[in-house]
């Protein structure tokens, strides 16, 4: 297991800009790790330089402190487990999860052992003995996913969206049992993934991507309540975060419209553009507060989600259970949970 750091790294591509950010930061040995972000973000890149199948054209990674940037991928004795299958079709299942300790000269009574545990946390045991070409896309992943973890001497598991090519149902059981595999090895494991489900459900911190940069680190109940940019609000939360552009005076936001809400703190003079965000989960349809316009109501089952629109802006909000739209709909807002931005980032508030 290791400590995995960068230090100021980067990097870009002949011709190109950035395509990671410069960025420091620490990812705790032990730690479920996810990597979340839109497709081209930069995750693949970024886990391609831990694993040494690329190198950073800046800065460096360290493991435990030591400086592996310019180590190959067999010297740094990482796992990585990609988005599609890479079996060993003429093997067995139990071959192949045991490939990996036999490779390094585990005597074969404790590879047998370990490739049976693997299987029957990953639900394999039935096939042990069948080959792989003989199995479907989901068992293959699964014989690779098992591959990664067989072993229990890595400094670190990657996964590269492990998931896609799983049937839908079959998806909350394998990140289920890979969570319990955690608990069981603690080995560091970054998780990278476009799902926002998958990232929030399998990691105890997430790291959340936006065009080669690292934009917040934090708890899933973190990113949550408290995203230190819009993205982050944006693109975590169904619906994502309400963001209205706003001017600030002291404790209050006021909207292009003309109308006020009361904030929970004041702000000093805020640069460039500066919006008020804030979850539909703390927005509720009222008979009292700001006045909207209701377009539409979206029954998800669990909840009711009220598409609004306020100050001219398309806005969600929660409708709650039993109540029928008002007449005359209001806009209720949690003055809690209420955010400041500015030009993205969230702004601090004074005491």
């Amino acid at each position: 297991m290791a400590r995995i750091g960068f230090d100021h790294l980067a990097h870009a591509y002949p011709g190109g800009g950035y395509a990671l950010k410069p960025m420091d930061m620490v990812w705790e040995d032990g730690g479920a790790y996810a990597l979340l972000g839109p497709s081209g973000c930069g995750k693949t890149t970024l886990l391609n330089i831990i694993s040494g199948l690329l190198r950073p054209s800046e800065g460096r990674v360290l493991f435990d402190g030591t400086d592996v940037t310019a180590l190959p991928t067999e010297r740094r004795n990482v796992a990585q487990v990609f988005q599609f299958p890479v079996v060993y079709d003429t093997m067995t299942v139990r071959e192949n999860l045991a490939f990996p300790l036999r490779n390094r000269g585990v005597p074969a009574a404790a590879a047998r052992a370990r490739a049976e545990h693997v299987a029957g946390l990953l639900g394999l045991t039935r096939d042990l003995d069948r080959r792989a070409r003989n199995l479907g896309a989901d068992e293959k992943q699964k014989i690779s996913l098992g591959r990664g973890l067989v072993r229990d001497d890595v400094a670190a598991i990657l996964f590269d969206e492990p998931l896609t090519v799983i049937d839908p149902h079959l998806k909350w059981e394998l990140r289920s049992r890979l969570k319990e595999l955690h608990r069981q090895v603690p080995v560091t494991m970054i998780y990278v993934t476009h799902d926002q489900t998958e990232a929030l459900t399998f990691a105890d911190r997430v790291a959340v991507m936006s065009a080669g940069e690292v934009v917040q680190v934090g708890t899933p109940e973190a990113l949550f309540e408290r995203p230190a940019h819009t993205f982050v609000g944006h693109f975590i939360g169904s619906p994502g975060m309400n963001l209205l552009p706003c001017t600030v005076e002291g404790r209050e936001a006021v909207l292009a419209g003309g109308g006020r809400i009361a904030l929970p703190h004041a702000y000093p003079a805020l640069p460039g553009k500066v919006e008020l965000g804030i979850r539909p989960d703390f927005a509720t349809l009222a008979r009292d507060g700001l006045p909207v316009t209701v377009q539409r109501v979206d029954d998800l089952g669990r909840r009711r989600i009220a598409r609004l629109l306020l100050d001219g802006r398309p806005f969600a909000a929660t409708l709650p259970e039993g109540m029928p739209v008002p007449a005359e709909p209001r806009l209720a807002l949690d003055p809690a949970r209420l955010h400041i931005y500015a030009d993205g980032r969230l702004a601090r508030g004074e005491a």
